[in-house]
């Protein structure tokens, strides 16, 4: 998509109160405004009408060294094509006070050809997060056809010319050395869509994130390495593999020592997000059609003598899909206020019950400005496309909800306070304004 020449004086106008509500909001923060601790140390956490919650060994004390702050709020962004929506998109993130944004860096686009390299659009997307104090995680996937791996008889083999792949991860991350947060390796291998249209196989996967793990190690020792998101789902070979069948092979396999933190997808379906995985088979039928199933792969962790490490939950989200012939549909909340109910409850639930080893929490999505209504992201996202998008109510009370950051506590924005600082809705201008 090409970006715009020109800068109207509306936009203009825009901007200056939109990075007037930025310094007020990085001012609030550098002056300790909004930290509260109390004399322990420990943050002062005011979360209403606890949930319930039934005790399950998640070992939180093995979780010493979390390369995350629990917890580190992110959102997914699409900042790669055009420059005027990126700026924008950054600072409404800002105002967000979430701290992350995590950025598909698609290989097909940086590495067109074996001996092209394009840097251009990454090195601008990097340099405008950081600008904006913001943290970038990186997504790695979406091969050139030219790494596209031949047909084989192994069942093993990915899909990719795994050679090749780790030059790519290895350049990125001598490139950005010290500039990315974290590197999310591929995402949802354990679907036969993302995995070449292949039947997905855990040793397989294991074969394509070692090598770049090693690559982004020896380029930038400091960086995270971030497994794949896996996508919850009770559907079985050759189209998929369910996700807890699917970690036990990743840990099988020998995966353990390539990643340092585990990457999970944590759609909600339309179910609560205190919603235990119990009562979502009593309910649903499937313990995976809830928020809280993550829990059940935090305790193959455990099992696994893997409990030291955090979770990345790298997709969160609900649908407000309305479309009928949607595959979609059959899980859409009920509308925008129940969407935003969710998913700041599913931010309160984790705070509550799942730190320390809950790191980075990634809500789907700050939209594309391309997506239409027949897209599926359009009715995840927390905005609606167009320049200036319309936000909803989700992006509002996400803005303004309590936030803790590890030992630090932002309380929540009151909206009838006429001395908080809160993000209200914008208004749409009127022609001739």
């Amino acid at each position: 998509m090409q970006s715009s020449n020109a800068e109207s004086p509306d936009r203009r106008k825009q901007k200056v109160i939109l990075s007037g509500l930025v310094l007020i909001v990085t001012l609030a923060l550098a002056g300790g405004i909004w930290v509260v601790r109390n004399n322990g140390g420990q943050p002062t956490v005011f979360i209403a009408t606890p949930t319930p919650f039934i005790p399950r060994d998640l070992a939180p004390e093995a979780v010493t060294n979390p390369p995350f702050p629990s917890l580190t709020y992110g959102i997914h962004t699409f900042l790669w094509w055009n420059e005027t929506t990126r700026t924008y998109d950054l600072d409404m993130v800002r105002l967000m006070n979430f701290t992350h944004v995590k950025q598909r860096f698609s290989w097909e686009d940086v590495q067109p050809a074996p001996d092209t390299w394009e840097f251009e659009r990454a090195d601008d997307v990097v340099a405008e997060v950081a600008h904006r104090h913001l943290n970038v995680v990186a997504r790695l996937d979406g091969p050139p056809d030219w790494a596209l791996a031949p047909a084989s008889n192994d069942p093993t083999a990915p899909p990719i010319d795994v050679d090749a792949w780790a030059t790519y991860c290895g350049v990125l991350a001598d490139r950005y050395k010290g500039r990315i947060a974290g590197y999310q390796i591929w995402n949802e291998p354990n679907l036969s869509r993302e995995w070449g249209s292949r039947p997905p196989n855990a040793v397989g996967y294991v074969r394509l994130l070692q090598p770049c793990a090693q690559a982004i190690r020896e380029a930038d020792p400091d960086a995270v390495i971030i497994s794949a998101g896996l996508a919850p789902t009770g559907t079985g070979l050759p189209d998929a593999i369910p996700d807890m069948d699917y970690l036990r092979q990743m840990y099988d396999a020998g995966a353990a020592p390539w990643f340092d933190v585990l990457g999970l997808n944590a759609p909600g379906y339309d179910a609560a997000p205190t919603m235990s995985p119990d009562m979502a088979a009593e309910v649903y039928g499937h313990r995976w059609m809830c928020f809280r199933h993550v829990e059940d792969l935090r305790g193959i962790m455990v099992a696994k003598g893997d409990a030291a490490k955090q979770v990345a939950l790298l997709e969160v989200g609900w649908t407000l899909d309305p479309r009928e012939d949607s595959p979609y549909h059959w899980h859409a909340v009920e509308d925008e206020q129940q969407q935003a109910e969710y998913l700041v409850g599913a931010y309160r639930y984790a705070a509550e019950h799942w730190r320390p080893w809950l790191g980075l929490m990634v809500t789907i999505y700050m939209s594309d400005i391309e997506w239409t209504e027949d897209d599926e992201e359009y009715w995840w996202a927390v905005n609606t496309p167009g320049y200036p998008p319309t936000f909803r109510q989700a992006y509002f009370e996400l803005a303004n909800m309590e936030k803790i950051m590890g030992d630090m506590l932002i309380p929540a924005r009151d909206p009838g306070d006429p001395d908080a600082t809160t993000v209200d809705p914008i208004q749409p201008r009127e022609d001739g304004e």
